[in-house]
């Protein structure tokens, strides 16, 4: 065995303490003295989760961005570069899910290079060659760095890869830099309680495919085994108590737990087609990521299964029955959380199928599917899988 694992840029995660509190800490220890807000709209104008954040800054704040689009469509991460340069902060605080994450982590990329049209993207977006080969732009240091505060379980928090649609492609492109992800993440699942049930429990299976597809992937890596199995472990357990007690703040901490041992392998391990076809899901149906892994992953690992049957058993040891297969496991999970298991569940119809899989083709995670991908038709096999 030989391989490389390369740890995120990422200085501390704080956990257990109000956001509120631990942004002001953050921020003074990293001697930012102007301070910028990205969130969602319903975080900033249906709660007062942002306005304590602002208050517990007070001079340090100089301007808030919420209004982050679903699938982060270029012109909308163009929009907030622009308002962070107006702004002129040292540090962004970056609250909600992976939509204002992606918005992020793409627009410091648009500063680091002063991009200005959409257009200009095209030279940093991760490319795949014919022989499914990957092209890594690279990506200079950003002016500044973000801390994040997570509000979902998509676990983007945990990862130096951004995603940004390309709507006259209807491609959702990928970007990776290695300073572009958090510093820092603050795990406050308080905040957690203002996000819809079935957000929360979607993203939770998004959690468990980040740990499925590491597990699973081509190239495996023993410090990433660890991790992930124990996240699923735990995600397995609080996702059910998150259903049945969905103000139990302890499960969702254990939760936000597991989705940082689940995250390990994000952008650092290649995966596979759960999440490159979820991709163009998004892009071409507008599926929600969620949604996404839950109506993917039990079919990828069956497509999967014939080459890595040995890779799936530590799966269903992981979640408690060895003798069932892990495809079977996480479709009952799916179902025990009321969540959708079909494309036509998510409105995907079939006059789609020719764009995902022309789109899914371009994407690295589809290409580095642990059973070779090498056409559209295997696309379209997988998709048959979840109609």
């Amino acid at each position: 065995m030989s391989g490389q694992y390369e740890f995120l840029a990422q200085d501390r995660v704080v956990f257990g303490v109000p956001a509120a509190r631990a942004v002001l800490e953050q921020a003074e220890h990293m001697g930012a003295r102007r301070v910028f807000l990205v969130s969602s709209q319903t975080l900033s104008r249906k709660t007062d989760e942002i306005d304590r954040i602002r208050q517990a800054l007070g001079d340090r704040f100089v301007g808030l961005f919420d209004e982050c689009v679903a699938h982060v469509p270029r012109d909308s991460v163009l929009k907030a570069a622009d308002a962070v340069r107006a702004a002129e902060p040292d540090l962004i605080v970056t609250v909600g899910g992976g939509t204002p994450m992606d918005t992020v982590k793409v627009l410091l990329i648009c500063l680091a290079h002063d991009l200005n049209s959409p257009d200009q993207l095209d030279d940093y977006r991760v490319r795949v060659n014919e022989d499914g080969s990957k092209v890594v732009p690279e990506v200079a240091s950003p002016p500044l760095r973000q801390i994040i505060v997570p509000t979902t379980l998509s676990g983007a928090e945990f990862s130096k890869i951004g995603g940004a649609s390309d709507p006259l492609r209807q491609v959702k492109d990928l970007y990776m830099g290695r300073e572009i992800g958090g510093q820092a993440v603050i795990l406050d699942p308080s905040l957690s309680v203002h996000t819809p049930d079935w957000l929360w429990l979607s993203t939770g299976l998004r959690a468990m495919d980040h740990a499925v597809e590491t597990v699973c992937s081509r190239v495996p890596q023993p410090f990433t085994d660890a991790t992930c199995l124990h996240g699923l472990r735990m995600l397995n357990e609080s996702l059910r108590i998150n259903r049945e007690h969905p103000v139990d703040l302890n499960a969702r901490l254990n939760s936000q737990l597991g989705v940082w041992l689940a995250s390990t392998g994000l952008g650092r391990v290649d995966w596979g087609a759960s999440h490159g076809i979820g991709h163009q899901l998004g892009a071409v149906a507008d599926v929600p990521h969620g949604y996404c892994s839950c109506v993917m992953l039990p079919n990828v690992l069956r497509y999967n299964h014939e080459v890595n049957a040995d890779r799936q058993q530590l799966i269903s040891e992981a979640l408690g029955q060895p003798e069932v297969p892990a495809a079977d496991l996480i479709a009952a999970l799916i179902k025990d959380l009321g969540l959708p298991a079909t494309l036509q569940d998510v409105g995907v119809k079939r006059e789609h199928f020719e764009a995902i899989a022309r789109g899914g083709m371009q994407n690295m995670m589809v290409r580095s599917n642990p059973r070779p991908v090498n056409r559209p038709e295997d696309i379209l096999d997988i998709l048959e899988l979840a109609w």
